[in-house]
């Protein structure tokens, strides 16, 4: 390979944790460079999360040379040639060069060879398929990096090939096109993912779910989402699906507010959830996933976006701040898709009420109800349901001595003369 370029040596390339993986792995005089999404990041400036790192050296053999250096090293995929590292807590993959001998859906047979080109030639996109050596230099063999500034999100090779190879590339085209791309999709690759979207009923469910909600976490996936929505790529496995603008609406409202990205928030945003209770098994989300999604579709309480900052401490109380802060956000989204222009500092004052907000108790509980004579059963908690709606009419402001008088005047009201 002929070096494409150099970027000037960072701060994860330099830290004490990185050189020492470096320093174990080259202690014998082989050859190592990062490769992947760290490469690709680092290039147009993003942060750079994972660090990944090719070597020629089979798995065996970096074992042994990070234990030598008293690094730990686990063996998280030795049947395809990759090793973590774990130095200064943090985790680095390093893998062996590989190239495919044959492939089937998810899985490949795979070889380990020293041909750094055959290696980044079995990588997903063109922007995923660059090296950087430890000084710098980068290697680009299939003209990422001209991709990458472009914002072009090219398959690596024959678009058709990839995507046959694994059929969730089809997604990830589309989460690396809403994080990366710019303009239209990439024609290859689009009538790729058109052709082979009914084999996404295929995958495992699991693997769908994780990988909208890493579309989900992109700063606009709106656009994206519009793609997907007007060549029927989600059709066979998400047909609810269809509210890209309402997605792209609450991506500009989280960015006007400040507000942190929320996967699941933004899936609600754009799916139709009037069968929301069908959704978490189809998408085997999480207990806690599924609950959320359910109280989005079908909150206990009404929570509009004008809502006076007052007027939101009663949904508060009853529904907790998490699931108020997204429908709050949901409400702006949905005024926002349909034309309407939103108060911005509305807007924040609401979101600050909400962020501010401290569970409240009714300064009274079961004991005082008994201590009135009321026996024990469901009476109980109806009498307390009903104080505590008082209690939240009135701003939460009476104090143990008004409730109890109230309470008293309740009960006396049920036993006149008692």
């Amino acid at each position: 390979m002929q070096p494409a370029g150099t970027i000037p040596p960072q701060d994860w390339m330099t830290a004490p944790a990185t050189r020492a993986v470096l320093d174990a792995l080259t202690a014998d005089g082989q050859t190592v460079m990062f490769v992947g999404g760290c490469v690709r990041d680092a290039l147009i400036g993003r942060p750079v999360g994972d660090i990944d790192i090719a070597t020629p050296d089979p798995p065996e053999t970096v074992t042994a040379l990070l234990q030598r250096a008293g690094l730990k090293a686990v063996p998280t995929g030795i049947e395809h040639g990759t090793v973590t590292a774990v130095s200064g807590h943090r985790p680095f993959e390093i893998t062996t060069l590989r190239e495919d001998v044959e492939t089937y859906g998810r899985h490949a047979r795979v070889a380990f060879t020293d041909d750094w080109t055959a290696d980044a030639a079995r990588r997903d996109f063109t922007m995923n398929a660059m090296f950087c050596a430890p000084d710098g230099t980068v290697y680009d063999p299939f003209g990422g990096w001209d991709d990458l500034v472009a914002g072009r999100v090219r398959f690596v090779g024959k678009a058709e090939d990839r995507v046959q190879e694994d059929y969730l590339r089809l997604l990830r085209f589309f989460r690396f096109y809403a994080r990366y791309g710019r303009g239209a999709p990439d024609a290859d690759a689009l009538r790729a993912a058109e052709r082979h979207a009914s084999q996404l009923t295929t995958l495992a469910a699991e693997r769908i779910h994780h990988e909208l909600l890493k579309f989900l976490e992109a700063a606009n996936p709106g656009p994206a989402a519009r793609v997907i929505h007007d060549h029927g790529i989600l059709q066979p496995v998400l047909p609810e699906a269809r509210h890209a603008e309402r997605l792209r609406a609450l991506a500009a409202v989280e960015r006007e507010l400040g507000v942190i990205i929320d996967p699941l928030r933004r899936m609600a945003a754009w799916l139709d959830l009037r069968e929301a209770h069908r959704l978490g098994a189809r998408l085997r989300l999480s207990n806690k996933q599924d609950r959320h999604l359910r109280q989005l579709a079908a909150p206990a309480e009404t929570v509009r976006a004008d809502m006076a900052p007052r007027d939101l401490r009663r949904p508060l109380h009853r529904l907790g701040r998490d699931l108020v802060r997204d429908l709050y956000l949901l409400a702006a989204a949905e005024r926002s898709a349909a034309g309407e222009r939103l108060d911005a500092a509305a807007l924040a004052a609401g979101l600050r009420e909400i962020e501010a907000w401290q569970p409240k108790r009714l300064p009274v509980d079961g004991g005082d109800v008994k201590a009135l004579g009321v026996p024990p059963g469901p009476r109980i908690k109806q009498l307390l349901d009903a104080l505590d709606a008082w209690w939240v009419d009135r701003d939460f402001q009476p104090g143990r001595a008004a409730c109890l008088a109230e309470l008293r005047r309740r009960v006396a009201a049920e036993h006149p003369g008692g």
